[in-house]
Order: structure tokens, then sequence, then C-alpha cells
């Protein structure tokens, strides 16, 4: 039995921090200004920016349990605790938005006047400190859907921002009192329609589903055609965190007095550099034990490929 570990966590505590003051600020403005100014767009991005707040604490939170090390009652930590901060994070952005669209939906049967050089000015200010948040996660969006979470909830914001700009502008200068809440309604629907892979790719990790990007059948013939193995069975892949992927698996040695670690070796750097699995647990059996080895379920063939390298 082997087991492979390689942790390079990325350092984003302080980012969480100053998105987190910075966002809270501009909550307080954005809430006092929109009530002023009388704007449905400006109070709306008020309260979207609190969640997303709110959003932003639960991922650092997850980030920090994700640290904790492992015990005897949680032996691979708390690292799941970040794919669900994406998931509840989806959902609190989600029922933001289809807030947002309600309230646009009832402000076009009762338009208001805005004061809509307040409304810009605001609004600008907005575009300025979501941007500067999301670029500050952009680099851990690409491989930490944890990160990803949190920079899609600030770019978001900036988008959200920037059409409240654009809303306060046209009524500003054509006097349009219904382009407050249609623009609202367009960026929340634009919002929801990004928001959903967010949302379905963290339920499937919560689930324990592959992750993105790894083919179970490319594994599963990778190490079949490792030398010295005639099949597998019981291969598992999953993922602890948004950033760490598990793989466990029984392979069926040709020559059972043969040396195992070679092939272990072998396994485990195949594994690493072609997947990026870098947590794998490999048993090594002999063809006669893999006949009654309990957990060699028959029913789990890929392409009819699975079980075995021939037949």
């Amino acid at each position: 039995m082997s087991e492979h570990h390689h942790h390079a966590p990325v350092q984003y505590g302080k980012v969480f921090a100053i998105g987190i003051a910075l966002n809270l600020i501009f909550v307080g403005v954005e809430a006092f200004y929109g009530w002023q100014a009388d704007s449905l767009a400006l109070l709306a991005d008020a309260g979207h920016n609190l969640s997303d707040v709110g959003g932003l604490l639960l991922a650092w939170v997850a980030y920090g349990a994700a640290k904790l090390k492992p015990n005897a009652t949680h032996t691979f930590g708390w690292r799941k605790g970040s794919i669900l901060a994406s998931f509840v994070n989806a959902i609190i952005l989600l029922v933001a938005m289809g807030s947002l669209g309600w309230e646009a939906i009832g402000r076009l049967h009762s338009p208001s006047i805005v004061d809509s050089k307040v409304v810009i000015i605001v609004a600008a200010i907005g575009i300025v400190i979501n941007s500067i948040t999301a670029w500050l996660f952009v680099s851990g969006s690409k491989k930490d859907l944890n990160i990803r979470g949190a920079f899609i909830h600030m770019a978001a914001d900036a988008i959200v921002s920037l059409g409240v700009v654009i809303a306060g502008i046209l009524s500003l200068w054509k006097g349009w009192s219904w382009v407050d809440p249609v623009t609202s309604l367009l960026i929340a629907l634009v919002i929801i329609i990004g928001t959903w892979s967010l949302f379905r790719q963290s339920l499937h990790l919560l689930f324990d589903g592959v992750p993105t990007g790894i083919e179970l059948k490319s594994v599963s013939d990778s190490l079949k055609n490792l030398p010295g193995v005639v099949g597998l069975h019981d291969l598992h892949i999953w993922a602890i965190s948004t950033t760490q992927v598990a793989l466990s698996v029984h392979l069926v040695m040709e020559d059972s007095n043969k040396s195992n670690d070679s092939i272990l070796k072998k396994a485990i750097d195949l594994l690493d550099k072609k997947f990026h699995i870098e947590h794998a647990t490999i048993q090594l059996e002999s063809p006669v034990y893999a006949q009654t080895c309990e957990l060699n379920y028959s029913e789990i063939k890929i392409n009819h490929g699975l079980a075995s390298k021939s037949k």
C-alpha cells in the first residue's frame, strides 16, 4: 500500500482581509447614497455586495479550515470545507441575483425618478473597488474552485456597478426612468448564467464526482499499461478540496514475487505528472488475491475495459 502527498498552498489570508474591508466600506457608502438618490440599482447592488462580503468571509473560513491538520476523527482534515464554501457562495449569488431580478420587475411597474449623477459617481467607485478585489483573486481562480467563487463574486460586482453607471448615464441623458430596473434585470440574468458553472461544479465535487479535466478511463488505461500490471479494480478519483485530488486503486500484478517498489514509483509518478493527482493510495495484488478481493466489484467498468488489461 502506498500513499503520496504533495502540498503547495497559496497564501490568500491577506487578500481575503483586504477584499472584505474594501467591500464593507463600499456597502455602507452605496447603501446611503442609494437611499438618498432613490436608486433601486444602487440599493440592490449594496445588498448584493453585502451578501458577497458574507461569501468572502465564508471562503476565508474555508481557506483557513483547509489548513487544519488531519486528526483521529478527521483523517483528511477540513479540506472539504473549500468545496462546501464554493457551493454556498454559488447559492448566495444565485439567490441575490434572483432577488435583484424580482425587485427590478416590480420597479418596472412603478418606475421612480433617481438622482442619476449620484448613481453614476457611486457606481463608478464600485467598479474600481470591485475590480481591484477581483484582480487580487484572479491568479488563484484558475486552479482553486473556492478562490474562483470569490473571484466570480467580485467580478460580478464590477459588472453590476458598470451596468449601474450605464443606466445612470442613459437616465441622465434621455430621462428614461425604466433604464434603472431594466439594467438591473439584464445584469442579474447575465450573472446567473455565469454562476451556474460554479454551482454545478461544486455540487459535483460535493458528491465525490471525478474532478473536471480528469477522465477515469484515461487514468485506468494508463495504469494498466504500466509494466507488470495485468488489471485493476476499485478505482476511485475524487476531490479532497478545491485544489487537491485523491485516488485509490487496486492494481493486479503479473508477478506477485517481484519487488513492488518499482511499480509503485512508476504509478505515482504517472498519476502526478500526467493527471496532477497528488494523493494516491495504491494496493498491489496478485491475480489469485484479486479474484477473492471483496472490493473487486464486477459491475464497475469503463467501456468494458476497467477490470483487466485483456480478456
